[in-house]
């Protein structure tokens, strides 16, 4: 697969590690070698970001829950 690769990746103009990589992707993505699948990786992608925005808006909510219990304590009038 090495010299198939590096002879593709000169006439296309890709690094022969590239063409590995997305040789064994394309296995992975067919269900011929284990591994995580194109899909499933942009499934983690987006629910690590969601779960980042979510951890942010949950900062905001609790540094706002103590602003405002601190506002409506009678001892601070």
């Amino acid at each position: 697969m090495t010299a198939v690769c590096r002879a593709l990746g000169d006439e296309l103009g890709v690094s022969r590690e590239t063409l590995r990589n997305w040789a064994r992707q394309a296995d992975i993505d067919s269900g011929e070698a284990p591994g995580v699948t194109t899909s499933e990786n942009e499934e983690i992608r987006q629910l690590r970001k969601e779960n980042k925005r979510l951890r942010e808006s949950n900062e905001i909510l609790k540094a706002a829950s103590v602003f405002f219990a601190g506002e409506l304590d009678p001892r601070n009038r």
